[in-house]
Order: structure tokens, then sequence, then C-alpha cells
């Protein structure tokens, strides 16, 4: 097989690949060229900065495109029912960064917990605010609610559990086995927004309106933290801001944007704010994993 990799890929897996007998070509096209480019290829690895949108499929389609894998959790940034309509088949690689992204977000935890990120930053500017910063919050015994309790959400239970935490769950889909297995018990919304001390998102991309919004942050707690590790268009950045501002929320972990680069300085330069630039799943060890289930996938197709 021609495969395209767009977006990167581990350096073991590529060689894998080879080792193989496929072609490997690490790419990046820009989204006007895309789709002429995809023609030439047999199958497509891209990460979250290639869109393969239906204007690229069908283009692609016309040519050898048979296979889109995208290496990682999210597939929204693929038009995944029209490249099925058209014959295409797409996979991911659901369970490869899951532990990587459940630490950021508890990172993120203690960060907003703790001050840690605008202390930091305020002593690289030469000044020691120990009084300012010396009012912060311990995670143990507190409530965590995670809306979203697939593998990612299940880590990050374990973790939170572990250092003390009550964790309670939302989900679209109960499943019991899994609040059997992980001793998490599903809530409605509602009730979680009114319990939690600490909300984090790791639901897929939202089709209906962001789910922290005005209205649901109304129902929270005064003080409530929130965490966003799913996907930017899940929060409202505004009504979020206004939040911030008025202390209805205490602080906010951010990986990703509604945008991105993310263009809302207001939001990402809050001081209350601890935010990174969409690495939930930067770590050696899931792109390890993800190159490996990449290769898997390819095997088998």
């Amino acid at each position: 097989m021609r495969i395209l990799v767009t977006d990167g890929m581990d350096k073991s897996a590529i060689a894998k690949l080879q080792e193989m007998g496929h072609e490997v070509v690490e790419q990046f096209y820009e989204p006007d060229q895309l789709g002429a480019a995809l023609k030439d290829f047999d199958a497509c690895v891209v990460r979250s900065k290639t869109k393969v949108r239906a204007n690229h499929i069908d283009i692609a389609k016309e040519g050898k495109l048979k296979l889109i894998i995208r290496g990682g959790v999210g597939v929204d940034n693929i038009d995944v029912k029209y490249a099925e309509e058209c014959g295409l088949t797409v996979r991911n690689t659901p369970g490869a960064s899951s532990q990587s992204v459940a630490e950021l977000a508890m990172g993120h935890m203690f960060a907003c917990a703790r001050y840690i990120s605008i202390a930091g930053h305020s002593m690289r500017e030469g000044k020691w605010e120990k009084k300012t910063y010396g009012k912060g919050i311990e995670l143990q015994g507190k409530t965590l609610g995670i809306i979203g309790f697939g593998r990612i959400g299940q880590h990050l239970a374990a973790m939170a559990k572990g250092i003390g935490m009550d964790v309670i769950a939302y989900s679209r889909t109960k499943r019991p086995e899994v609040e059997a297995a992980t001793g998490v018990p599903y809530v409605e919304l509602d009730e979680l927004l009114a319990k939690a001390d600490f909300i984090s998102l790791h639901s897929p991309a939202a089709t209906s309106g962001p789910i922290i919004n005005a209205d649901t942050i109304a129902k929270m707690k005064d003080g409530v933290c929130i965490i966003n590790t799913s996907r930017g268009n899940n929060i409202d950045d505004d009504a979020l801001l206004a939040a911030l501002e008025s202390g209805k929320v205490r602080a906010a972990g951010l990986d990703v944007y509604p945008e991105e680069p993310a263009t809302n300085a207001a939001l990402y330069g809050h001081a209350m704010v601890s935010c990174t630039p969409h690495i939930g799943a930067a770590t050696k060890e899931a792109q390890k994993r993800i190159g490996a289930e990449v290769v898997e996938i390819i095997k088998n197709f």
C-alpha cells in the first residue's frame, strides 16, 4: 500500500510499515491540495490538524484511497458518514491516548486548585506573591463530576479516587458493567452540575450546542472548577469567561478551543485559566501506542 501520513507519526511505526513493504510518505497538505493528493494513496493517517471533508473525499474517491485512519480518539475532523457512503473505511485509535489525556486533565485540576499556572508566571516576572496564591484548595474530599465516561473518563476517575475524591459521572450511554467495575455512579446531568466541585469534560464534539453554557453554569456550585480536554466547542467561551470574571467559576483548565490555534486571548490569558495548546495525547508513550495501533489497523485491513 501507499500510505500518506499528514500530521506526523511515531518513527518506529513508520519503520514497521516500511518493513511490511508499504511505502510511507510524510507530508502535510493544505486543504485546497488535500483531495488531489489523496487520490494517489491507498491509505491516509491524520491527527487533529488535517481535516478530511466531503469535498476532499469527492476527489479522492476517484483514485486509490480506501482507508482513512485518525491517530487519536475523536473523528470529528473527518466526514465519517460521507466517507463510508463513498465506500471508504474509517478507523481510529481510541485506547492509545486515554492515559495521557486523563493525566493532563488531572494536572489541570491541580493547577486550578493551587494557582500553579499563574503563580509560576508571576515568579518569572520577578514577583513573590505568596499571600496572593496561598489560598489554594485540596482535591481530597472534593467531588469530581465527569461528563462523558468512556476510556479517558474512566482513567481519570481511577486517579481521582486514588487521591480521595468522590467521583460521579454523566453519560448519554449508561453501562451497568462500567459502573460496577469502576465504582463510579451514573447521575443525571443536572445532579452532576449541582454536586460537583470539579467538572471534567470527556464527551465527543457537541452537535447541538455547547454542553457548558450560561444555563448549565448557573446550575453549578459557586467556585466550581471546569476542565476541558475533549473538544473546544463543548464550552461556550463567552459564558465561561463571564463566569470566571464573576467568580461563579473559580478556575478553568483548557487544552482545547473552538478555534485552533486559540484566538480568545481574554479567556486563555485570564489569571485563573490553566491552558495548554491541545497536547492531551502528546506524550512519548501515547505516540508509540497510537503508532502501534495504526500499524495493526493497516495490517488487518
